[in-house]
């Protein structure tokens, strides 16, 4: 059963398409994830898909309701971690959970506010006033809000975004144990490569508005090939000799390296190592690896996934396209 269905997905800001087309499918009980630069589109879909936004064109279906005719059935169905923080700083973690729950309708409030400040261990700390909280207990109180009605669907939004290594980690921890627990459908945008990788059951690259690749990680790595060998040559020059069948791709980087896509490495180095010495190339350096993700993106666009002022540009360009209405 599919719990989200996205045909031909855009959103423009005036002349800017920040989503261009995109059309795919999110299965019952998966966590699925948007990975991307900043900039990408991923949050701009989300909003669509949390009815914070009309789309342009096409067609968006959330829990079994329409985004543009149906915005309040999909509320009832959805919870959103955002990617700013959006809990009230001058009120207590449990003053939060309370408002958020009577908002909804909920009953049973204080059990079930109990039972989540618990799951993300911050029952201890619920008549704390949240603005003496670290960003990770943020993070985390903005999960259990988000629990509260017991959606069918949860977005998160850059959960982990300018956390720490330990208090991202705890964060992967709740979400698996949302999907283990509820069967819950997640929806998780992200520009964290391992992140995705640790979590999503299925992932959608995403870049300049536009799906790239979509599958899980290990079909995506496929992509490249199995390993990847990274050379620095005594003369850049010099790449037009390295040229044999055990080398599937070849691709001169922007910091002069040239990275080498191949079947095995162990099995390759020897045959590289002899190829060069036979054509008088002379190598500097060597590293291979395991393709990554960054690789099947840097593979797909020719850049690596990092923070390019993305989010910047598309404020900027948005920000146009209203002046000029």
């Amino acid at each position: 059963m599919k719990a989200i269905e996205v045909e031909n997905l855009v959103k423009k800001y005036g002349d800017f398409e920040a989503v261009k087309g995109i059309s795919f499918d999110v299965k019952q009980g998966e966590i699925f994830a948007f990975l991307g630069p900043n900039g990408a589109g991923k949050t701009t879909t989300v909003h669509v898909l949390t009815t914070l936004l009309k789309p342009t064109s096409g067609r968006a279906i959330v829990a079994g309701h329409d985004v543009v005719r149906e915005p309040m059935e999909v509320r009832r169905k959805i919870g959103i971690v955002f990617q700013d923080p959006s809990v009230d700083r001058e009120l207590t973690a449990y003053e939060n959970m309370l408002i958020h729950g009577r908002i909804y309708g909920v009953e049973n409030l204080k059990e079930k506010i109990e039972r989540l400040l618990k799951f993300v261990e911050l029952w201890e700390f619920k008549d704390r006033p949240v603005k003496f909280f670290s960003g990770g207990m943020q993070r985390r109180l903005e999960i259990a809000r988000s629990l509260l009605h017991e959606p069918e669907i949860l977005f998160l939004d850059e959960p982990t975004i300018g956390l720490d290594p330990q208090t991202r980690a705890h964060i992967w921890d709740y979400i698996r144990a949302m999907k283990e627990e509820h069967n819950m459908t997640i929806f998780l945008t992200t520009h964290y490569m391992d992140e995705a990788e640790q979590l999503a059951d299925r992932i959608a690259i995403m870049d300049h508005g536009k799906i790239i690749a979509e599958g899980t990680a290990e079909e995506l790595k496929k992509l490249v090939g199995n390993d990847i060998i990274y050379l620095k040559l005594q003369a850049r020059e010099e790449l037009r000799c390295l040229k044999a069948d055990f080398i599937k791709g070849c691709k001169m980087l922007p910091d002069g390296r040239i990275r080498l896509d191949v079947d095995n490495a162990a099995e390759a180095l020897p045959r590289l190592f002899e190829l060069a010495k036979e054509s008088g190339v002379k190598i500097l350096e060597v590293t291979y690896h395991r393709p990554t993700l960054n690789d099947v993106f840097l593979h797909l666009t020719g850049r690596e996934i990092r923070d390019e002022g993305g989010e910047a540009n598309v404020a900027r360009m948005i920000m146009k396209a209203r002046m000029r209405r």
